[in-house]
């Protein structure tokens, strides 16, 4: 592991994250010819504090799928999530308008801004953090797209944390549990639960920058976009 310098947590952008975990639609092997693309189920969002390591504030929605709507006896064993649990969701377009106003609510408490939203401050003090680029760069992106719903553009800018974590400590994880395992954190609660992944994220993350690791915005949809100006909170 590199050393760790005080310039470190001086040189750290992002004094908190939001840690986001997408649950899916999905089939043990490819899904049958009549079904579509995978579809957003869970929703989970962690606002995590990164110098205390505390979790400030939660959202957390099951949404109902349209396409697919019958959930794989796979899916359900993987994630956890009940028939039910969906059939009772709300439709992703309703999610997303949720979880702007949580954003709305829960950023200006603690004068927080997200990359290209502020113009005083383009990369922001805090981020939205993934493990590996699928939450935003295919589930939400794609399905967005194909259902022609709308995004907010926020949700262009992201930190992969996996990224970092195999840059930083220079080991190739073979999945979330064994990253965990390499700098031993234990993973809390249930796997491919979202609001458990989420969590257990933020968790990494602290730990990752208590390790002096430093974090900046790996994937950005919009690089030629300087700010989002339509998306002010």
């Amino acid at each position: 592991m590199p050393s760790v310098g005080k310039e470190s947590k001086a040189m750290q952008p992002y004094s908190y994250v939001i840690a986001v975990d997408f649950e899916a639609t999905c089939w043990e092997n490819q899904p049958p010819p009549h079904y579509r693309k995978s579809e957003i189920i869970e929703f989970p969002a962690v606002l995590v504090n990164l110098e205390t390591g505390k979790i400030e504030a939660e959202f957390h929605k099951y949404i109902k799928p349209f396409e697919s709507p019958r959930l794989s006896n796979y899916c359900t064993e993987l994630t956890g999530i009940q028939q039910h649990t969906v059939d009772t969701g709300v439709p992703l377009q309703t999610a997303l308008m949720m979880f702007h106003e949580w954003l709305r609510q829960e950023l200006p408490l603690r004068q927080l801004s997200l990359p290209k939203m502020s113009e005083s401050n383009i990369l922001g003090n805090c981020a939205f953090v993934t493990w590996t680029d699928w939450d935003f760069g295919v589930y939400l992106e794609k399905e967005c797209i194909r259902k022609r719903l709308q995004k907010m553009a926020y949700f262009n800018q992201w930190i992969d944390v996996r990224a970092i974590y195999r840059s930083w400590y220079k080991y190739r994880p073979a999945n979330f549990g064994d990253a965990l395992t390499h700098v031993g954190l234990a993973f809390v609660g249930r796997a491919h639960s979202g609001i458990d992944d989420a969590k257990n994220l933020g968790a990494l993350m602290c730990k990752m920058v208590r390790d002096g690791a430093l974090f900046s915005i790996t994937k950005d949809l919009t690089p030629y976009q300087k700010l989002n100006a339509n998306c002010l909170l």
